[in-house]
């Protein structure tokens, strides 16, 4: 089986209930939700319902219509901009952002003349939210920031900043791609306008699912436009939500799943998840630190980032060290840039990226241990 430390990119291994609940979907239904009134398509829109409801209280979402289901993060990403923005408006992000804000955000500027202001993000430390304060604009139309890096694992201060957002009357939008089951997120608490979030990480479902999380008064373009099964005879997208972003027929088996993965985590409380986590991360960060000629990035301290930590020998290439740990150890770690290059350029890394290990709920220490291990003979060929 290997030991899997990939699970910023994806989560893995998937809670039994979640293989069961796509398993059981396509087996005993496989229906079109909200596409009949026969009995096993109601049963497929209870499911759609039911994983509503589940993310709604996950997040504190008051208004489950509010929460729209997409393909992945990047699609709720692109909505929620695409949808928003108008030309000559002007954007606040942050220099630690994937490429699924930053190539849309470069996009709408080459296209709606949109002006992109970046936060400074330090070695990858946790931007400072009176440069926010400073970067506002009359024409300041949104902020979009990410809850954590998918490099570095740095928190970011979205309390601080939703509070800042609220009274100004400022949207704001979070990317919670490594955050969304692992983080505890109140969408009410933390001021988030628009939360996007994806399915198949922290959230432990399958790949092919995500959402967003709409706040009452936000008002959006959809992104694509098409069936939604009622409503037929309108020429246009229907107002209400979700129907108004829900274009074309949703992948049931697959919420299904992540309605799974879901009530999964709300057994477990997310709580208890981040603890895990972080007890995983410090202790990778005190052994990784003992060894020679290694370069952590990003915040010192576990209970500052996530479950993700970056870094680099000084002697050997990140590509190198993933290639060994993969080949003769069976350990899966990743290197490169991770979709992220302004992030890397905010650490220094650019040119060739790092080696990235990241842990989910079922990691545990003595994997840690081989790891260790692992890197001590790679420092040592």
């Amino acid at each position: 089986m290997g030991i899997y430390l990939d699970n910023a990119a994806t989560s893995y291994p998937k809670p039994e209930i979640v293989y069961k609940a796509v398993d059981t979907f396509q087996r005993n239904n496989g229906a079109s939700p909200g596409r009949g009134t026969y009995s096993r398509a109601r049963e497929a829109e209870q499911v759609v319902f039911n994983t509503r409801s589940d993310l709604a209280a996950l997040f504190n979402v008051a208004d489950v219509t509010r929460i729209i289901f997409t393909s992945n993060i990047t699609e709720s990403i692109n909505l929620a901009l695409k949808g928003l923005l108008q030309d000559g408006d002007h954007v606040i992000t942050t220099q630690m952002e994937h490429n699924a804000v930053w190539r849309p955000l470069k996009v709408l500027a080459a296209q709606k003349n949109i002006e992109i202001s970046l936060l400074r993000c330090p070695g990858g430390s946790p931007f400072d939210p009176a440069e926010l304060r400073r970067m506002v604009r009359s024409t300041t139309r949104l902020v979009v920031i990410n809850h954590a890096s998918n490099v570095t694992g740095t928190l970011m201060p979205v309390k601080a900043v939703g509070g800042y957002c609220v009274e100004n009357n400022i949207p704001l939008l979070v990317d919670a791609a490594q955050t969304a089951g692992v983080v505890p997120i109140d969408v009410k608490e933390l001021n988030i306008s628009l939360l996007a979030f994806t399915g198949h990480k922290g959230l432990m479902g399958p790949t092919g699912t995500g959402g967003l999380c709409i706040a009452p008064g936000i008002e959006m373009q959809p992104l694509k436009e098409g069936g939604t099964g009622g409503d037929s005879l309108l020429e246009h997208q229907p107002e209400h939500l979700p129907d108004r972003f829900e274009a074309g027929t949703l992948n049931a088996a697959g919420i299904a799943g992540l309605g799974a993965g879901v009530r999964f985590i709300l057994g477990q409380s997310v709580e208890k998840i981040r603890a895990h986590e972080i007890k995983l991360t410090k202790y990778a960060l005190e052994q990784l630190n003992k060894l020679p000629d290694l370069v952590i990035y990003g915040p010192k301290e576990a209970s500052e980032r996530t479950a993700v930590i970056a870094f680099n020998f000084t002697n050997i290439a990140p590509e190198e060290v993933t290639y060994v740990l993969d080949e003769v150890y069976e350990i899966m770690a990743r290197s490169g840039l991770h979709c992220a290059p302004q992030a890397h350029r905010s650490i220094g890394t650019v040119e060739g990226g790092t080696v990235r290990i990241s842990f989910g709920f079922y990691n545990n220490r003595e994997e840690i241990d081989i790891l260790i291990s692992a890197l001590k003979d790679i420092a040592a060929a």
